[in-house]
């Protein structure tokens, strides 16, 4: 199978992702780095069912697919359960079926609440109770509530063609006994029947991919990535003399850099252009914090509302462009100190990366002056050693774990 990751990248020529078990818990899109990790007894969600999302989806199939046979583990059946639309009085439910997922580094306390505002996008939560038909008691609304056990979130991007899986958690009393694949399938009918122009759905992980989920998905490409960790107010206070020592050994002066303007039109001028989406961009996608999106005039509208921070080599002649996510508060450490900050590097000029990088850090240090911040850097695998070298020996922050990838998979629905 192709692989597409950007730069010519060959196999050979990455450092070896680290070995890990897969997480405790049946995750299936932006799966995090995470910090301890043991095997659920179920594998992951991508093992969850033979068939690719959708592949009984439809109006008529209803809760007939569900119900075809028992999932592995405790034998669970679909009639056990119910399924229901999330709502703001199950934050603290979610935050519980969450607990220490991502090793402290969970995005979704910080989203849950924009989730359930969006309009193009379905937040399905999972209770045990049974007995009900299925879609009936989805659109109901909450009629009935029991304890949440599980939860998923289904984005409909790229113009309405395309449906992003999110954040699927499953209880830790719940995990292994076939829940998260029932929820998937469960999600992927209701999508399909909701937005019929979807025809595929994508999500990213960073857990190894075997030979079954291959056989699934198409695997469209990958990334490095870098997690360091580091206080802002020390960062600040040292920058100054670390850079100074870089230039006077020859090992590193920043290149310039120049910023892009979504209001402009710089954003979108360059994301257009079939030369950056074939040569810049990793399989031809906009990954931004670990969610994708084709270069198009629709997704471009999703991101301007984001308030991203893009920055490139050279407007004229593009190698590298970067693109930094709002920091946001984390679990990690349970005491409100922790900010999570994502930058997503496209291209394979390692010093154009390394002053790309420079500049966010000092961009966004002074507003988390006082904080603990993790920074997860995306980049092309090859890049990973000579930036994490950087990073260390050059700026002095932490490196949190060795080289692990990120994903890109696909799948008709």
């Amino acid at each position: 199978m192709k692989l597409e990751a950007g730069c010519g990248i060959a196999t050979s020529e990455v450092p070896n992702a680290e070995k890990e078990a897969k997480p405790d818990v049946e995750t299936c899109s932006e799966t995090r780095p995470q910090e301890s990790k043991a095997k659920s007894s179920s594998g992951s969600a991508l093992d969850a069912e033979d068939k690719p999302l959708g592949a009984e989806s439809g109006p008529e199939a209803k809760a007939k697919s569900l119900e075809s046979k028992p999932m592995s583990g405790s034998g669970l059946e679909a009639e056990e359960l119910d399924f229901v639309v999330a709502t703001e009085q199950e934050f603290e439910e979610v935050l519980a079926i969450s607990g220490g997922i991502y090793g402290g580094l969970d995005y979704l306390p910080s989203r849950y609440h924009s989730w359930l505002q969006d309009p193009n996008r379905i937040v399905v939560l999972a209770k045990r109770n049974g007995g009900v038909d299925l879609f009936e008691n989805f659109l109901r609304a909450g009629a009935q509530r029991g304890e949440q056990i599980a939860l998923e979130s289904v984005h409909v991007i790229d113009a309405g063609e395309t449906a992003l899986v999110e954040g699927l958690r499953v209880a830790p009393w719940e995990r292994g006994k076939g829940v998260a694949g029932l929820l998937q399938r469960f999600c992927s009918q209701l999508v399909k029947r909701q937005h019929p122009g979807v025809k595929v759905v994508r999500l990213t992980r960073d857990d190894q991919l075997g030979p079954r989920e291959l056989k699934k998905y198409r695997l469209i490409t990958k990334q490095g990535i870098l997690l360091v960790r580091f206080n802002a107010s020390a960062l600040l206070e040292g920058l100054g003399a670390r850079l100074a020592a870089l230039r006077a050994s020859g090992t590193f002066s920043p290149l310039p850099t120049e910023a892009l303007s979504e209001a402009g039109g710089d954003v979108a001028h360059l994301l257009l252009s079939p030369s950056v989406q074939r040569d810049v961009l990793p399989g031809g996608t906009i990954i931004q914090d670990w969610q994708p999106y084709q270069p198009s005039e629709s997704n471009l509208r999703l991101l301007a509302a984001k308030g991203l921070e893009w920055r490139v080599d050279s407007r004229a002649r593009p190698r590298v462009l970067t693109l930094c996510t709002r920091p946001f508060p984390i679990p990690h450490g349970g005491d409100g100190t922790w900010r999570y900050l994502n930058i997503d590097a496209f291209g394979c000029d390692g010093a154009q990366v390394q002053s790309q990088l420079l500049w966010h850090l000092e961009r966004q240090a002074p507003g988390l002056a006082g904080l603990n911040v993790m920074c997860q850097l995306f980049l092309a695998p090859q890049l990973w050693s000579q930036l994490a070298d950087f990073c260390q020996a050059g700026l002095g922050l932490e490196l949190v774990k060795g080289y692990t990838e990120q994903y890109l998979l696909e799948a008709d629905i």
